[in-house]
């Protein structure tokens, strides 16, 4: 399976919907699924789940499974293993848009999921407690230098070697690297200076 996709700007467009974003995660990180079986995990009817992923198949995010099914029963998987999405060459108005839905829905997705580890931290296993942190820090940065600590921090995660599978105590494991200015704290192009 190829690593990664970049989406055009339809693909993008398609990607930034909320379920389209939750099948697509639950393809790459749980393997193939029919769309009965993600609508149930999803709590949604089985035509609006055959909807969205037949709009993630024309976008090239999923492909079928040939190894399995039939003719009755449609099996999906993930066609990559995560999503690149270049927003610095979104020129057009449409475009920009299209980005920042994308953004949002990418937001949203964060926040279900902190949200849900919130929830359950007091009930994990003291080691899992220990290793979980959700900080954030403040620094003065140049855009060169804010670039060169995301490219650093990407490139040690990019490169961490993941435990084999069947070690015990291993747990798949989030990591989330949210990286901007404070909002409201550099002047936005086209704004009056």
């Amino acid at each position: 399976m190829p690593s990664a996709i970049t989406p055009s700007a339809a693909g993008l467009r398609a990607l930034s919907h909320p379920t389209r974003m939750k099948l697509l995660m639950l393809l790459r990180l749980e393997g193939p699924a029919t769309a009965t079986q993600l609508a149930d995990r999803l709590r949604l009817n089985t035509g609006a789940t055959s909807y969205h992923l037949r709009q993630l198949a024309e976008h090239g995010f999923i492909v079928e499974d040939p190894e399995r099914g039939d003719a009755r029963d449609r099996w999906w998987k993930a066609a990559h293993e995560s999503t690149r999405a270049d927003l610095d060459t979104r020129t057009t108005e449409e475009e920009a848009e299209t980005g920042e839905a994308y953004l949002h829905t990418v937001a949203l997705m964060y926040t279900e999921t902190l949200m849900q580890h919130a929830e359950e931290r007091r009930y994990l296993p003291a080691p899992w407690q220990r290793a979980s942190v959700t900080s954030d820090w403040h620094l003065r940065l140049t855009p060169d230098r804010a670039y060169q600590l995301v490219e650093t921090l990407v490139e040690l995660i990019e490169d961490w070697q993941e435990d084999e599978e069947g070690v015990a105590g291993t747990a798949d494991f989030v990591l989330n690297l949210n990286a901007f200015p404070r909002p409201g704290t550099v002047v936005l192009e086209g704004a009056d200076a």
